[in-house]
């Protein structure tokens, strides 16, 4: 009898990990696939008014991440290359010690860009709550999405599905390890299936706030 039940039980937890390493792998292939279709290279991009780049973590020091800077450089030279206006460095702040927009705001203008082409999102704590808030705060309905291979069809993938139009551009100014690169994109796998239940089950509140357009359309 026990070794009947050992069995059942052995079954079972096989069909569970089988069942998680499927939806695992689809939920992947659909952001990638939606990805992948709307990913253009940095010359061929199409341009748009806004570029929403994506958090990635502090140093100790408090400075941006290679990672971090990585985005911010090529949101840069888009802005440079005339493809757009403004940059939307969205990250989380909600401790006064860990501030990732001012150091996104301060490796940006040690770039060379000027401060009023930086809009700076203090509750970008995820993905999702980033592209949320550039709709619903900062007015963005169009935009070009700057982030790794890794993770950019899963910011793409959210953001269309709250409502922006987002091309993406892959930031590859530095070659990582092959041990980072596996990291994150294994971590990439939970975090997807997370972004999909977000967006069509539980529709979560990220934190809010009065709209803070970036654009103001005058009225003639």
């Amino acid at each position: 009898m026990f070794k009947k039940i050992l069995r059942t039980i052995t079954k079972v937890i096989g069909y569970l990990i089988v069942g998680g390493l499927g939806l695992l792998t689809v939920s992947r292939l659909l952001t990638g696939l939606v990805g992948w279709a709307h990913t253009q290279s940095e010359s061929d991009v199409t341009p748009r008014r806004v570029a929403i780049v994506f958090g990635a973590g502090l140093t100790r020091s408090g400075e941006a991440t290679p990672v971090l800077k990585d985005r911010v450089q090529t949101a840069a030279r888009l802005y440079l290359a005339g493809k757009v206006e403004k940059l939307l460095l969205s990250g989380d702040n909600r401790y006064v010690e860990y501030n990732e927009p001012e150091a996104m705001r301060q490796y940006a203008l040690s770039l060379g860009l000027p401060d009023q082409a930086l809009v700076l999102d203090y509750a970008g704590r995820r993905t999702y709550d980033t592209c949320y808030r550039a709709r619903e705060i900062f007015g963005v309905s169009e935009a070009i999405l700057v982030t790794q291979a890794f993770h950019l069809p899963r910011a793409i993938y959210l953001c269309s599905a709250l409502g922006i139009d987002g091309g993406g551009v892959v930031a590859e100014n530095i070659r990582y390890r092959r041990s980072s690169l596996l990291y994150w994109n294994l971590r990439e796998l939970a975090a997807t299936v997370t972004a999909l239940v977000d967006v069509h089950l539980t529709h979560p509140l990220p934190v809010l706030g009065e709209p803070e357009p970036i654009f103001v359309e005058r009225v003639p």
